[in-house]
């Protein structure tokens, strides 16, 4: 299996950053995959995106061999995943900026060991990184930046779930559904995946867990100061096919207001509740002060944002009602 060796002072040091890089990529990396979508939200979102994403592989024939080479499936080229900064306060232009700035050697090397062998002769090119940065320009400017405000609550939706499973059952309880295969062994080991590859001693460096809106997930490191796991947020980015407030539920608080506690299984912003939900933000906020003052909800900031979520007491109310509904 692959894992790091990270001990605890590392650990306790570890952080969650948002990437604006990092979502372009996980959105490149839906648009290249061929199984199905997930959910939802992303069968609508790829319905809306693929055409004009096949169009630009038409349209230059380089562009899906690199890729392809990229993106492999054991492993990314380490060039097209650079690592988020520490304190992740980089805007996509800065980092795409850390990507074009690759020296074409790295490039070449990053895909040979991707590939497990030489990349083909047509990619032996200097201008590499930057026709990949294009791409990912391109998916950002089309596809993620319109949602991008969106998106952003979501992820610090997902940081202060996890930040709260970290406080109720450390670590081990955080890092649990992270990521297919990632848990904690115990002692200094953090499993990364399945995978047979050599441990990798990261104790010492800076630990960053970067959420992403889709179910794509990677690794990557700097030198051996900085290690990030890249891993798919908890909330999807729409979800028309969550199952409806129960209907008892709906009777005894309002179906608006049933439907906006039913969602706060994991801390949502109003944004994102008018998005999930259909009501205006007014009505939100007004069901959001019923349930405040009830002690069903409570609120925190995180950033710029305000995050809603059950309480105890929201929790028995809604698992009581979708017991007996069942």
């Amino acid at each position: 299996m692959g894992w790091w060796q990270v001990d605890a002072d590392t650990l306790a040091r570890g952080r969650f950053v948002i990437s604006p890089l990092a979502e372009a990529t996980s959105s490149l990396k839906l648009l290249l995959r061929r199984a199905p979508a997930s959910h939802p939200g992303e069968h609508a979102w790829l319905a809306a995106h693929l055409p004009a994403f096949q169009d630009l592989l038409r349209a230059d024939p380089l562009v899906p061999l690199l890729l392809e080479a990229a993106f492999r499936p054991r492993w990314n080229a380490d060039f097209i995943t650079p690592t988020p900064s520490a304190d992740g306060e980089r805007t996509f232009v800065q980092e795409l900026a850390v990507m074009r700035a690759t020296p074409p050697e790295r490039v070449h090397d990053d895909l040979a060991f991707a590939l497990g062998g030489p990349p083909p002769p047509a990619l032996c090119r200097p201008d590499l990184a930057d026709r990949a940065a294009d791409v990912l320009d391109w998916v950002w400017q089309r596809t993620v930046l319109p949602q991008w405000p969106l998106r952003r609550r979501v992820l610090e939706a997902d940081i202060v779930a996890r930040t709260a499973q970290l406080s109720r059952g450390g670590w081990a309880a955080a890092l649990e559904d992270m990521r297919p295969g990632m848990r904690w062994l115990g002692g200094d080991r953090l499993q990364i995946n399945t995978q047979e590859y050599a441990p990798r001693e990261a104790s010492g460096a800076r630990l960053l867990f970067v959420p992403v809106s889709f179910d794509t997930s990677w690794v990557s490191w700097e030198g051996g100061h900085r290690y990030a796991v890249v891993y798919p947020c908890a909330g999807a980015l729409a979800e028309p096919g969550r199952p409806p407030a129960p209907e008892a539920l709906g009777q005894l608080l309002g179906r608006g207001r049933a439907a906006v506690l039913v969602l706060l299984d994991a801390p949502l912003s109003t944004t994102h509740l008018v998005a999930l939900t259909g009501l205006p933000l007014g009505s939100v906020g007004r069901h959001l002060k019923v349930l405040l003052d009830a002690r069903l909800v409570r609120r925190r900031r995180a950033g710029r944002s305000v995050l809603y979520y059950r309480t105890g007491a929201g929790d028995v109310l809604v698992n009581s009602q979708t017991e007996e509904a069942e």
